[in-house]
């Protein structure tokens, strides 16, 4: 009999060697979807007691505590990412706590691909495919982001100043990525505000 295992959605595919900036797929994350009510202190409390840390209630904000990151998603909904193998632990110790609590937990590990752009001028390869300013300042460490990437819904997580993880659901994960690494072509490189090299 066939067993099950996990294959991501960019499994077997490799970035090209000509990028200006890394692209790459992160595959051993996993998410739970959390939905309850900011304004509920038994709900947040609880939370806290599994996760170690506030669930970050700021619009497009995000929180962290060891392993475990936590993206705000909408005023009653959270994704919340760790290591794949702890998600069944995780989500247990969350579905106990928040027993008779209004809220939901969903494991929602294999919904999303994960793609990480990082480097110098991934800002101006994303910036490619989106209509938000990546240079305004607005887009921090910390930032969250949903948006609408070469025409297809995804989220942003900015994770450090030029490191950049793009949620997209599976189905589009290899458009997504196709899209990527096709704007990250050092031939493709755009630095903006500054002197460019005329063509040879």
């Amino acid at each position: 009999m066939s067993e099950a295992y996990f294959e991501s959605a960019l499994a077997g595919v490799a970035a090209p060697q000509c990028l200006a900036v890394s692209v790459r797929e992160i595959s051993d994350r996993g998410m739970i979807d959390l939905r309850g009510l900011a304004s509920d202190a038994a709900f947040m409390s609880a939370a806290k007691s599994v996760l170690g840390t506030d669930l970050p209630a700021a619009p497009r904000t995000s929180a962290s505590s060891g392993d475990i990151r936590i993206l705000w998603l909408s005023i009653d909904q959270w994704l919340i990412m760790c290591p794949r193998a702890n998600v069944s632990g995780l989500l247990a110790s969350l579905r106990s706590a928040l027993s008779g609590i209004h809220s939901l937990a969903v494991d929602v590990s294999d919904m999303r691909a994960i793609i990480r752009i990082e480097g110098e001028g991934s800002r101006e390869t994303l910036m490619k495919g989106c209509s938000l300013d990546l240079l305004s300042g607005n887009y921090l460490a910390g930032t969250v982001r949903r948006m609408r990437f070469a025409e297809i819904a995804a989220l942003l997580d900015v994770v450090e100043d030029d490191v950049f993880d793009i949620y997209v659901f599976r189905s589009y994960a290899h458009y997504a990525w196709e899209f990527l690494t096709t704007a990250a072509r050092e031939g493709a490189s755009v630095r903006l505000f500054a002197k460019q090299a005329s063509p040879a």
